[in-house]
């Protein structure tokens, strides 16, 4: 074998090396998460809002995103549970964004804050909180559209499938 046939691989194979041993890592595969937390139980979040329903979505996708994640076991007994996730929503709103001509609103904004913790039952501590989660979404509304309300309602399902993927994204990273 030649010798610059060797020197280009063995080249790559040395830059690839250090890259990897400077304390780079891909986007989210760190966690500050201890090794015994295996198994969460997810609470069904608080709904301390006047918005009915806005709870139960919420919670829906948190665990959807736990489940997709495989990072954890999810378990419906409490007990048996290493970690408890759980929350509040704090605050629904809904506001007109744009308008037409004759003043009818085109498109709406929902803005959904929550409080969520990360308790470890095993050490008893918090092992990550927000207490001020804030997330917005906004929708564009027909003004003869008499769907208005189905359509806040999948503004909220996307709002909620967004909001659990950051939510969980920063559990596990620390942020």
């Amino acid at each position: 074998m030649k010798r610059e046939s060797i020197v280009g691989p063995l080249l790559l194979a040395l830059v690839l090396g250090a890259g990897f041993g400077c304390g780079y890592a891909l986007v989210g595969t760190a966690s500050n998460i201890p090794a015994h937390v295996q198994t969460v139980h997810l609470e069904p979040l608080e709904n301390r809002t006047r918005r009915s329903e806005v709870e139960q979505i919420l919670t829906e996708a948190i665990a959807q995103e736990l489940v997709t994640r495989r990072r954890f076991d999810l378990v419906d007994d409490r007990e048996a549970a290493d970690a408890l996730l759980d929350g509040a929503v704090l605050r629904f709103d809904v506001r007109p964004l744009n308008f037409d001509a004759q003043g009818r609103t085109t498109e709406y904004q929902i803005t959904i804050n929550l409080q969520m913790r990360f308790f470890d039952r095993v050490e008893e501590q918090i092992l990550w909180a927000n207490d001020s989660y804030t997330y917005k979404e906004s929708y564009p509304v027909e003004a003869s559209d008499i769907d208005y309300f189905d359509q806040e309602k999948l503004a909220i399902e996307e709002a909620a499938e967004t909001f659990a993927r950051t939510m969980i994204i920063d559990l596990l990273e620390g942020f």
